[in-house]
């Protein structure tokens, strides 16, 4: 069972590789060209910028609810 999914596997992957650009990729070369391949970096920067402050707030949020939690239970316990 083993040995003929691993040769499907294998043979798939050959099959369905890609062929190699020789121009490279015209949409990249293009927006460096024009000089707008900073301003997709600086979005994506922005992304994962909120990204990252989200997580920390809700990091810092879920700690302290947990906090709290604890906080009752003991309370409670007594």
């Amino acid at each position: 069972m083993k040995a003929p999914l691993a040769a499907l596997l294998l043979l798939s992957q050959h099959l369905m590789a890609q062929q190699p650009v020789a121009d490279g990729v015209e949409m990249a070369d293009r927006l460096r060209a024009d000089g707008k391949i900073w301003v997709v970096v600086a979005v994506i920067a922005a992304v994962f910028t909120g990204i990252i402050i989200y997580l920390i707030r809700l990091d810092r949020q879920i700690g302290k609810l947990e906090k709290d939690v604890k906080e009752k239970k003991t309370n409670y316990s007594l």
